[in-house]
């Protein structure tokens, strides 16, 4: 039986697919949603925006991932209860420490399924979970989503 789901989200289709999944085959389950707020997407954007300080960037970002955790508690139904956190860092190693420090019995994450020079570019948060986690995960692609 799986105690624990951990089910990091991002705002995307594969994620909102991914907690799908997780509700739909772990419904006694205790389930947290994590969004992940990557440094480096504060970085590009202060480079690319001049003005912007650290701070406020760091906030809009961490802002983001509280609407986005809002948006979905929102979707889920009345008797449905979730933890919900926003986590600082790279995203795949943020979701394996997580998933240790809090117990977690499994990881259900969405994947948008990049192929060829786009995931040699981007990289796969969901392959470097899969690799590094100690617990079973399940990885929803977007052509499932």
């Amino acid at each position: 039986m799986t105690a624990h789901v951990l089910v990091p989200v991002d705002g995307s289709r594969p994620s909102r697919a991914a907690l799908e999944y997780a509700l739909e085959q772990f419904p006694d389950a205790e389930l947290t949603l994590l969004y992940v707020v990557d440094p480096m997407t504060d970085y590009s954007r202060q480079r690319a925006y001049p003005g912007y300080t650290t701070e406020d960037e760091y906030t809009s970002e961490r802002e983001k991932g509280e609407a986005v955790l809002e948006s979905l508690e929102e979707t889920l139904p009345d008797d449905v209860s979730v933890g919900t956190v926003v986590e600082a860092g790279d995203p795949a190693r943020t979701i394996v420490r997580y998933a240790d420090d809090h117990g977690a019995d499994r990881i259900v994450l969405g994947s948008h399924g990049r192929e060829g020079v786009a995931r040699y570019l981007l990289g796969s948060v969901a392959e470097t979970v899969v690799r590094r986690a100690a617990v079973p995960v399940t990885v929803i692609n977007d052509r499932e989503a």
